[in-house]
């Protein structure tokens, strides 16, 4: 950890354990300076900049921090290499959670961070379910992630780990947020997806280490599940199922909720149908998320650059940096006028497939020179045009 970063954690560090100073005072806070170090550094004019009270500003320059945040840096920085810290101004911390009322100030993470990127659906539900929301789920959240959409819950038993495993085997991949430190593995019965997670997916918490997973941490937990994502899913929940305090938290963010109806009478699904009569959207497949998000996946997903840019694309922007690139206007594929909006590699990838009926995603991988994540981003926001046709096996062609 280079000095600035280590600057960086200790303030985030300072503001989280002082008393008093809740989530959205930090957003408050860190949002009125250019770095979290300048907003403590600059504590004394917090009242006078009308960013806090007075006695909440004093209370912070008189340190009652300093204890627990310097015995949570020295515990990470021992454990340097096996955890990563992303603070509120590293440009890796998730944009979704800035969106929010009451964001954390840092995230504590294990595995693949870049995963914060993508766009992403919290799927949610009981732990103790049933075989029916359970193989919904696994069908779900398989498809999901095979668009290339991250699948986010809390690695608990039941719903969320059947989540978490069909999620994992596709290019959108998972990710678990805890209510406990990164050191405490909870629960127990979850190891085997809890090491998963960590070499194909991430974890992130945002309490410090050995935070013990009390019931009082997972409320709150809720509220990073939902701002992480554009969506949460409740698939099965009772009527006082925990997981209807995510659907309320992602309500109140403004995110979309969706419930996966059940048997009637069935008491493990009075939660989702209790959700659908306040208005949730009643969902059946990945395909009606998917439609009901279509504007905000689009979105994202073609601003997220291929992890493995094409060799012709790097080659261009290194001979004319300054000039944008021409682009054919409306040039026809496949007998239909295309929008002038679509990139050069989106037509590209249309022109391929208008040379055959049917093509397997690994054929086009390979004959455009991106991996397969790239290619499934690209492939959905072009279904999401209604330009391509997803047919079963992985196989496309034009719509």
């Amino acid at each position: 950890m280079s000095l600035d970063a280590a600057k960086e954690f200790f303030s985030c560090l300072a503001l989280r354990n002082t008393p008093g100073l809740g989530p959205r005072s930090w957003k408050s806070i860190l949002q009125a300076y250019p770095s979290a170090f300048a907003a403590v550094s600059d504590a004394r004019n917090w009242a006078e900049r009308k960013i806090l009270p007075k006695n909440r500003a004093e209370a912070f320059l008189q340190e009652p921090w300093r204890p627990a945040a310097e015995a949570e840096y020295r515990a990470v920085r021992a454990a340097a290499g096996q955890v990563r810290v992303l603070t509120w101004f590293d440009p890796r911390f998730p944009g979704r959670l800035k969106e929010i009322p009451d964001p954390p100030v840092l995230l504590y993470c294990q595995g693949d961070v870049s995963l914060l990127k993508n766009p992403a659906v919290a799927v949610v539900g009981a732990r103790e379910c049933t075989l029916l929301g359970l193989r919904s789920v696994e069908r779900i959240s398989a498809d999901l992630s095979r668009f290339g959409v991250t699948v986010v819950s809390g690695m608990a038993a039941g719903i969320d780990r059947q989540a978490h495993q069909s999620a994992l085997g596709g290019v959108g991949s998972s990710i678990a947020v805890l209510g406990a430190g990164l050191d405490v593995h909870y629960p127990p019965e979850n190891e085997d997806l809890r090491c998963a997670l960590e070499a194909q997916g991430l974890v992130v918490t945002e309490f410090g280490p050995g935070t013990r997973p009390e019931a009082r941490n997972f409320p709150v937990r809720n509220r990073i599940i939902s701002g992480l994502s554009l969506g949460v899913l409740v698939a099965e929940a009772a009527a006082r199922s925990g997981s209807l305090i995510t659907a309320r938290l992602a309500s109140e963010q403004g995110r979309e909720v969706f419930a996966l109806p059940g048997p009637l009478g069935q008491p493990t699904f009075a939660g989702c149908h209790k959700l659908i009569k306040q208005g949730a959207a009643l969902v059946e497949n990945a395909e009606d998320i998917i439609r009901a998000l279509r504007f905000q996946f689009a979105s994202e997903l073609a601003s997220v650059p291929s992890a493995l840019p094409r060799k012709e694309d790097t080659a261009a922007t290194q001979q004319d940096p300054v000039a944008p690139p021409v682009r054919p206007q409306s040039a026809p594929v496949g007998g239909r006028l295309l929008p002038d909006s679509l990139t050069d590699s989106e037509r590209a990838l249309l022109a391929r497939l208008s040379t055959d009926a049917k093509l397997h995603i690994d054929v086009l991988t390979q004959a455009l020179g991106e991996d397969a994540s790239a290619m499934s981003r690209r492939l959905l926001v072009l279904e999401l045009q209604g330009l391509v046709r997803q047919w079963p096996g992985m196989y496309y062609s034009l719509a």
